[in-house]
C-alpha cells in the first residue's frame, strides 16, 4: 500500500518532483521554471511569484487525492485560474497537435482504417478544444466577475460541470481500437506504442485537469457565489430597513402634535396653535397611533419623555 506523503512548504521542490515526476507538467502549468536547485517549495514559489498554498493544495490533491475542502479561503483564485489556463494552452497548442502528427506517421496511408482512426482522434480533439474554449470564454470571465463582487449569471457552476462528463469516452474508444484492431510490422508497432504512451499520458493529464476544476475550483467558485449573494443582499436589506424606518419615522409636525397633546391641548387648541385645521390634527393623530401603536395620551407622554420630546 502506497504511503501518503503530504508535501509542505519546507520540503525541497526537487524531492517533490523526484517522488512524483508527473508533477513536472504541473510545475510548467504554474509557470515555475526549472533550475531551482535545492530550494524549498516556499522559496521557489516566492521567487517565481506563485501562491505557495494553492500550489501545494493542487499538487497534494493530484498526488494523494487530498482536497482542502469547500470552506478553505486560502486558495488563490488568480493562481488556480492561471494554472488551468496554462494547462489549456499545453493541451491545445502542444499535446493535441503532437499526438496527431505521431499518430498519422505511425499509420499506413493506404489502410482504410487510417482515415477512421484519424477522424476519431480529430473528433476527440475538437471536443477538448470546445470545452476549454467554453471555460475561457464563459466560465472564467464569470469567476473574474465574482472576484470583483459581481454576479451576472445563476447556476454557472452547474452548467460548467456537465461539460466534463463526455470528454473521456471518445479517447477510451480510440485507445481500444488502436490496441485491439491495428496489427502492424515491428516499426509501425513501436511507433504506435510510443503514440499510445502519449495518449495515455494526455488522458491522465486531462483527467487530473478536470479533477482540479471539480474539486478545487468549483468549491472556491461556490464560496465566491455565496459571498457575492451575501454582499448583494446586505445593501438591499439595509435599504429596505431604511425605507421601513422612513415610513414609520415621525415627521416634525407629528412630534409637535405629540408635545401639544402631552401639554393637555385639545384638537382645536392644537389646530390654532400650529395654524392648521382640526381635520389635519386628527389625521396626524391617526398616523401617530399607527406608527407608534400608541393610542392614549398617557402612552404618548411616556414616549415623549423617553425620546426627549419633553422634559
Amino acid at each position: 500500500m502506497k504511503k501518503i506523503k503530504l508535501y509542505e512548504a519546507d520540503d525541497k521542490m526537487i524531492d517533490l518532483i523526484s517522488d512524483n515526476y508527473s508533477m513536472l507538467q504541473c510545475l510548467a502549468a504554474f509557470g515555475i521554471r526549472l533550475g531551482f536547485g535545492d530550494k524549498t517549495v516556499q522559496e521557489v514559489c516566492h521567487e517565481q511569484d506563485v501562491d505557495c498554498y494553492t500550489f501545494l493544495a493542487t499538487t497534494n490533491f493530484l498526488i494523494n487525492g487530498m482536497s482542502p475542502g469547500e470552506a478553505d479561503e486560502r486558495i488563490s483564485v488568480k493562481t488556480l485560474m492561471g494554472y488551468l489556463l496554462a494547462s489549456h494552452r499545453f493541451s491545445i497548442d502542444y499535446q493535441l497537435p503532437s499526438i496527431r502528427k505521431k499518430l498519422e506517421s505511425s499509420l499506413h496511408a493506404e489502410d482504410a482504417r487510417t482515415a477512421i482512426i484519424l477522424h476519431l482522434y480529430d473528433d476527440y480533439a475538437h471536443s477538448v478544444r470546445r470545452h476549454m474554449l467554453y471555460e475561457e470564454q464563459t466560465f472564467f470571465p464569470y469567476i473574474q466577475a465574482l472576484v470583483q463582487g459581481e454576479r451576472t449569471e445563476k447556476n454557472a457552476v452547474d452548467s460548467f460541470s456537465k461539460h466534463h462528463q463526455s470528454i473521456s469516452i471518445k479517447f477510451h474508444e480510440l485507445k481500444n481500437i488502436i490496441i485491439k484492431y491495428l496489427p502492424h510490422d515491428n516499426l509501425s508497432n513501436n511507433q504506435l506504442t510510443d503514440t499510445l504512451y502519449d495518449i495515455y499520458n494526455m488522458e491522465e493529464w486531462l483527467a487530473n485537469h478536470c479533477h482540479v476544476e471539480d474539486c478545487l475550483l468549483v468549491p472556491t467558485v461556490r464560496r465566491l457565489e455565496k459571498r457575492a449573494e451575501t454582499d448583494s443582499v446586505a445593501p438591499r436589506l439595509t435599504e429596505m430597513i431604511r425605507e421601513a424606518e422612513g415610513k414609520d419615522a415621525l415627521s416634525q409636525r407629528e412630534r409637535e402634535i405629540i408635545i401639544c397633546l402631552v401639554q393637555g391641548m385639545t384638537n382645536k387648541e392644537i389646530a390654532t396653535h400650529l395654524y392648521i385645521s382640526t381635520n389635519t390634527v386628527i389625521t396626524h393623530r391617526k398616523n401617530i397611533a399607527r406608527k407608534l401603536q400608541i393610542h392614549s395620551v398617557a402612552g404618548l407622554t411616556i414616549y415623549a419623555i423617553a425620546n426627549h420630546l419633553v422634559d
